[in-house]
């Protein structure tokens, strides 16, 4: 079985309010958990107190038996020093232009390159 330490959500429509719990992978996200480790509150200013509230002994030792976090809460237990912060990826290549917006992102530098020469130029001659 394999056991995830994620979000389920709570709150209403664009008010969200999340517990973390320890569940299933399979289980459905907001549904069935085997328990639950603190909260979190998005809505609160990050220096809060209550933004997110944790068991950091139970999260230890979940962590320990093998339950594995998800992104998000992995990035908020490595500023708490529970775990290590997941490696950050780079920008996909599909979203990267195409060749012809590179040509005409190269053409409009050439061309700033030679406006501020002719500028720097002219304004030596003076």
């Amino acid at each position: 079985m394999a056991v995830r330490i994620r979000l389920s959500r709570g709150g209403s429509k664009k008010r969200p309010f999340y517990k973390i719990v320890v569940a299933d992978q399979r289980a459905p996200r907001d549904g069935r958990f085997i328990e639950r480790l603190g909260s979190y509150n998005p809505l609160l200013p990050k220096d809060h107190a209550e933004r997110l509230v944790l068991n950091q002994d139970k999260v230890k030792e979940w962590l320990v038996k093998g339950a594995q976090p998800t992104e998000r809460l992995q990035k908020l237990f490595a500023n708490l020093g529970l775990c290590a912060a997941p490696a950050m990826r780079e920008q996909p290549k599909k979203s990267a232009p195409k060749a012809k917006a590179q040509e005409r992102m190269k053409e409009k530098e050439e061309k700033a390159k030679a406006a501020a020469e002719a500028a720097a130029a002219e304004s030596s001659a003076e």
